[in-house]
């Protein structure tokens, strides 16, 4: 039962405030029948592992029919399963299953553009006077014969592609396989609040909403996020699907500020629960070639922005906490150290995430300590932005040597190699040929392993999880940031009446002398460590590499 704070009067209390979410990318995570894919079966055949994790949600990226353009992010049919992760009655009985262990099942939601395989399309696309015709965006070619505008795809090239039976240029902000639906058609909003409905009536738990920021697009004037009229569509949905149901729902938001998020899920918009921001992972970006050369890793800017979204949400609307999912890089490979202290990293990566205000998402295999891959070549890929990015890049005068060492820090590929199971051939993800390469790590890195290893990466996720059920502190607590200028060392504290738990973690590998502030002297309980527990914080305190504690004081 989630934790009630005992006077909480900045926030209602919702049972996801207490929760962990946990995503499942299901190509990548069980092979059920040998065919080299994860399937829904397979994901039901570990709800074991994920109970005994002590998560409370799993987040299905996208089991849709598709052609698989874009992994299944291209939907041809928004209530048919895709063949090759199974059938609805899979489906069915993974949410029954699920909720029988006390874990619900939240779909992603992929509402911005749907496959040019799905029969809206097909129909919009044989005349300019058909039915289906303002499902999508279609604009006449430039005086020139060209795209109307300029618009770009974000996997490269323009956002028009010119479709020859009528002679007219459609919108698709990425592949051009996934052309944009017309949000300002009321048909195309009831088409997909009925959907919706759909699935809440199966007994899903909510929604993961893909790029939701983009709904409200004004392509005539170039607007692509944070249209007039997003947050009109949004209360729309809410008040026509999912508004008097107890569920989860969290948009992806890559152009939310912490004003905006406010919009979001701020207790009186009636809109959604919370949003993604990434504010942390667009910032270590390159200003020309953007995460293809990323830049080196900045702890001092990574908590400015944390500190920002934590003191901006403090009274209302709710924080989404997470350091990786199926568009990002491994998290201890880009935050910790993946080869001198990968589980003292990872570890103090996790502390410092899951002692945050808000609701923590796990990526799968993070909670192993999964690595990225390093892939040697483009031929080793099968993301088709990568793939897209990579011949652009080459025109833009990067190196194939640069674009592979950028790819192999920040390519989608990494957070989509098959979940490493066990020490078997393949990390135990299939008795087949996996559709992607298995890190060769996994003889040491897998989750059979972890789970027999009290001092693991596992059960330290295993342990933080639990803290965020039994301390109201760690779920409503103030957030306080302190040393915000020094370059190695994160240091905040979360207050909650007279209940202050102080966390101290260390981003380098090697030891630090930490002259700490007067006021954080103190003496406790040590809930959470990596190395040995701690319980006293003196003027000096001698951090070990990577090193983190979680102390709690004034019970």
């Amino acid at each position: 039962m989630p934790v009630i704070a005992p006077d909480n009067p900045v926030h209602d209390i919702k049972w996801w405030h207490t929760a962990t979410v946990y995503q499942v990318y299901p190509r990548s995570f069980c092979d059920s029948d040998g065919d080299g894919i994860g399937d829904i079966p397979g994901i039901t055949s570990r709800l074991d592992y994920l109970q005994q994790l002590g998560i409370d949600i799993i987040w299905l990226s996208p089991i849709y029919q598709s052609p698989m353009d874009d992994n299944g992010y291209d939907i041809s049919d928004y209530r048919g399963v895709a063949p090759e992760f199974g059938t609805l009655e899979d489906f069915d009985r993974l949410v029954s299953k699920a909720r029988a262990r006390g874990i619900g099942i939240i779909l992603d939601l992929v509402v911005n553009h749907t496959s040019d395989e799905h029969p809206w399309f097909l129909q919009s696309r044989q005349s300019t006077d058909n039915p289906f015709r303002d499902f999508y965006i279609w604009r006449k070619p430039a005086d020139n014969g060209g795209p109307p505008n300029d618009l770009q795809s974000s996997f490269g090239g323009p956002a028009w592609t010119l479709d020859p039976t009528t002679g007219e240029y459609y919108l698709h902000l990425f592949s051009r396989r996934q052309p944009d639906l017309n949000w300002e058609n009321p048909k195309v909003r009831a088409e997909i609040y009925a959907m919706m409905n759909w699935w809440l009536d199966r007994g899903i738990a909510g929604f993961r909403m893909d790029v939701i920021d983009y709904i409200g697009k004004q392509v005539d004037r170039q607007v692509v996020t944070d249209g007039p009229h997003l947050h009109d569509y949004l209360q729309e949905m809410n008040a026509s699907t999912f508004g008097d149901r107890d569920i989860l729902t969290v948009g992806e938001t890559w152009s939310a500020t912490p004003g905006s998020a406010l919009l979001y899920s701020g207790r009186d918009r009636k809109e959604l629960s919370m949003v993604f921001q990434f504010e942390h992972v667009t910032q270590q970006w390159d200003a020309v070639f953007g995460k293809w050369r990323p830049k080196p890793f900045d702890l001092a800017g990574l908590k400015e922005v944390f500190g920002k979204w934590q003191l901006a949400l403090a009274n209302d609307g709710w924080n989404a906490l997470f350091w990786g999912n199926h568009d990002l890089p491994r998290a201890v490979s880009r935050y910790g150290d993946a080869v001198g202290y990968h589980s003292q990293s990872a570890k103090m990566l996790a502390t410092v995430l899951h002692l945050l205000k808000g609701t923590p998402f796990v990526y799968q295999g993070e909670e192993i300590g999964m690595t990225n891959m390093p892939f040697t070549s483009i031929n080793q890929y099968r993301d088709i932005e990568t793939l897209n990015m990579y011949r652009l890049q080459m025109e833009a005068g990067l190196s194939p040597e640069e674009f592979i060492r950028g790819a192999n820090e920040s390519g989608r590929d990494n957070a989509r190699t098959p979940m490493q199971w066990s020490a078997a051939p393949h990390g135990g993800f299939s008795s087949g040929t996996p559709w992607i390469e298995v890190n060769p790590n996994y003889l040491n890195v897998n989750a059979e392993t972890a789970m027999t290893n009290e001092a693991s990466i596992w059960n330290h996720y295993r342990k933080l999880i639990a803290l965020r059920k039994a301390h109201p502190v760690v779920v409503y607590g103030h957030y306080q940031p302190w040393l915000e200028q020094h370059p190695d060392v994160y240091v905040y504290t979360r207050t909650l009446d007279e209940v202050r738990l102080i966390v101290v973690a260390s981003f380098k590998p090697v030891e630090i002398r930490l002259k700490m502030p007067r006021e954080l002297i103190a003496r406790g309980d040590c809930l959470i460590w990596n190395y040995d527990p701690i319980v006293s914080i003196e003027a000096e305190l001698v951090l070990r590499p990577y090193e983190a504690i979680g102390l709690l004081t004034g019970t």
